[in-house]
């Protein structure tokens, strides 16, 4: 597979992942310098292309993993979009909080409590969206 095909394939997965409104949204607001575009490009083709596309766990699945690791190392920035993943792909708000609290006792409070207000915020968010 070239180089720009497993870039188109690592994209399109981005989309099936946070929806194209919001893969758009990523575009016009976040990757819109050389500099951003090369960690664009390096996600797209490794972790979206590569990663979300093996074989062994379905995508529901692996935002729940994914998620679940950013709880865990208080990767707050990233938790939103992954919270929204898993939103986009069967988990339900309480099934993410559900998750979230479960942590508590391996991880402690301060990092559950940040990631639960980040959870919060992006609830609000996609119900807020259009359709």
């Amino acid at each position: 597979m070239s180089k720009s095909d497993l870039r188109e394939r690592g994209r399109e997965m981005r989309r099936v992942l946070v929806g194209p409104a919001y893969a758009e949204k990523l575009d016009r607001e976040v990757y819109t310098d050389r500099h951003m575009e090369q960690f664009a490009e390096l996600t797209q083709e490794i972790l979206f292309a590569q990663m979300w596309t093996r074989p062994g766990l379905d995508l529901k699945i692996r935002s729940l993993v994914t998620m679940i690791s950013d709880v865990s190392t208080g990767a707050t920035e990233a938790l939103g979009l992954h919270v929204r993943f898993c939103l986009n792909h069967g988990w339900s708000e309480d099934e993410i909080v559900e998750c979230m609290i479960q942590c508590v006792g391996y991880i402690g409070v301060p990092l559950v409590r940040k990631a639960l207000i980040v959870a919060r915020q992006v609830f609000a968010e996609m119900n807020a969206e259009p359709g």
